[in-house]
């Protein structure tokens, strides 16, 4: 599926803002202006075969103004590559600068200023959302000094919000992890001074996991989280790791943008915030259970009302944005259980490091909820990690006996996707 557009898109300015910002990344250190300029094709579909590579793609992007859809081999399987070319683009492997294409099966004109975005899949195949560099950056003015880390995988929508930060203000530096880094990027974050830091809430959980006093010492002054539903329990631990630092959740989306921004150290947004329309600002509404956003950062063609597809809560004055609407809803003998609001509660134990919850099929009720976790490693102060009866006697006393799990069962780590979300 396609969302497309119609009318001129304005090819970007020659020089970017951010052009002599410094980046970090693939052992380097260089600034945009310094990164190799590869012939691309237009329209090109590039497979960046590294982080240096992908930074390339963008830049030349943003001086050229090539129609551009950017991803990695791990994102595009056989049948994706099919229909890109069917819709018109060069296939393109990009790897040290250089560049191999396949051409288009049914070739096109370019659309010059372009960029296309792949869906996360959540909902079922990718589709291509039709975006440019202005309506990816809606970071604008004057920012202070920032060195920021980009943990996300090349082309997605997180990584193109920090990107284009960096690529378009003066004054915010680059350090980019590769995947092989993910577990001990902290060391790299401290060695550049890593002052600002965005990624989902599996990558922080992974982090705080993995070596919660190696990731204190990274001097963070901005926190970001975003991706999938932001509990509290993600929050507070982030919040005790760093105490001056301000967290910030945002909610965003290649369809509709950075819609929902919260600073407030709060799961969720307030409640006034719903049909609270302001010039140049999102329109937040909830359709039964579902969040329903218009955006001025939509991507091309969805201008209007969108049907996010996410469920929404309303608990006290807040709005909680508990998980997909196909996915978070369980029917326990004719009672709704959430597995995001089941989910917060298991991560709010202090032995929970990590959870997922889900329905399975059961004789009598239909289905019933069980749950997976990854426990905090033992730290030293005599406390025993809890087992599967300590956790079920937790979710007892917080939730009605519907929704208490069944079954629990402890991986050994937490999962994720290339795309930094839990494999859900």
């Amino acid at each position: 599926m396609t969302v497309g557009t119609t009318g001129p898109v304005a090819a970007s300015q020659p020089r970017p803002g951010g052009a002599g910002n410094r980046i970090v990344v693939g052992g380097a250190v260089l600034t945009w202006e310094e990164l190799p300029d590869p012939a691309l094709p237009a329209p090109a579909a590039v497979l960046a075969h590294s982080a240096r590579d992908a930074l390339a793609a963008a830049r030349h992007h943003a001086v050229h103004g090539t129609e551009l859809l950017l991803g990695t081999d791990g994102r595009v399987d056989a049948t994706l590559r099919a229909e890109l070319r069917d819709a018109g683009f060069t296939l393109t492997d990009l790897a040290d600068g250089q560049t191999q294409g396949t051409p288009p099966t049914r070739p096109r004109a370019a659309e010059p200023g372009r960029l296309w975005l792949l869906t996360s899949g959540s909902t079922g195949r990718p589709k291509r959302v039709g975006h440019t560099l202005g309506s990816l950056t809606t970071v604008r003015g004057d920012q202070p000094a920032r060195t920021w880390l980009c943990p996300y995988a090349p082309g997605t929508y997180a990584w193109w919000q920090v990107v284009t930060l960096s690529l378009t203000q003066p004054g915010q530096d680059l350090v980019v992890v590769e995947p092989d880094q993910l577990d001990d990027w902290p060391a790299l974050a401290a060695t550049h001074g890593v002052d600002a830091a965005s990624g989902t809430p599996t990558f922080w959980r992974r982090s705080i996991y993995a070596d919660a006093a190696a990731l204190a010492r990274v001097p963070l002054r901005q926190i970001t989280l975003g991706g999938e539903p932001v509990d509290q329990a993600i929050l507070d631990q982030l919040r005790e790791l760093f105490p001056a630092a301000r967290i910030s959740w945002i909610y965003a989306s290649s369809e509709v943008g950075a819609s929902i921004v919260v600073h407030d150290g709060r799961a969720g947004f307030p409640v006034e915030w719903l049909d609270r329309p302001a010039p140049g600002r999102p329109t937040l509404s909830v359709r039964g259970e579902e969040l329903v956003i218009t955006s001025p950062y939509h991507g091309a063609g969805l201008d209007g009302p969108v049907r996010t597809g996410d469920r929404v809560q309303v608990v006290g004055d807040r709005v909680l944005i508990t998980g997909r609407l196909d996915s978070d809803e369980i029917n326990v003998g004719g009672s709704k259980v959430s597995a995001g609001l089941v989910r917060d509660v298991l991560t709010a134990h202090p032995g929970v490091a990590w959870a997922r919850v889900t329905g399975r099929r059961a004789p009598v009720l239909g289905r019933m909820v069980v749950a997976e976790v990854v426990l905090h490693p033992a730290n030293g102060d005599g406390s025993v990690p809890p087992d599967e009866a300590a956790l079920v006697r937790w979710c007892a006393d917080r939730l009605p006996e519907h929704a208490v799990p069944r079954r629990i069962r402890v991986l050994p780590e937490i999962p994720v996707k290339e795309t930094l979300k839990s494999d859900v």
